[in-house]
């Protein structure tokens, strides 16, 4: 993976650990309401897993994962991304949306990159 510099590597690591607080709210919420919350178990998951691998990958440390558990991450992370982009064109530029809707795109692209350089 190519040098990322550490202010990006902290706004990714950020970023993710903020999209994992509001997927875990919301699936609070979802289970509260009795609504199927097996797609934001999954998404959840693989957000976890990503926030691991980058964290391990920028340590130079080995990851506890196989290598089933991070291709269904990664197909998870990718199928993420069509959405928050297609949110991120209609958002107004210079908005803090915007803004929030970069890093997360930034981190789910830098956690699909760690992700290959382990399967390679």
């Amino acid at each position: 993976m190519k040098i990322v510099s550490t202010e990006a590597k902290a706004e990714s690591l950020q970023s993710l650990q903020s999209t994992i607080r509001k997927s875990e709210k919301a699936l609070a919420q979802m289970i509260e309401k009795g609504a199927s919350t097996s797609l934001i178990e999954k998404r959840l998951q693989a957000l976890r897993t990503g926030l691991a691998v980058l964290e391990k990958v920028w340590h130079e440390q080995p990851h506890p994962y196989s290598q089933e558990e991070l291709a269904k991450t990664r197909e998870v992370l990718a199928g993420l991304l069509p959405s928050i982009e297609s949110m991120y064109a209609k958002s107004k530029s210079g908005s803090p949306q915007r803004t929030l809707l970069e890093k997360r795109i930034r981190s789910l692209e830098l956690a699909i990159k760690a992700i290959d350089c382990i399967f390679t």
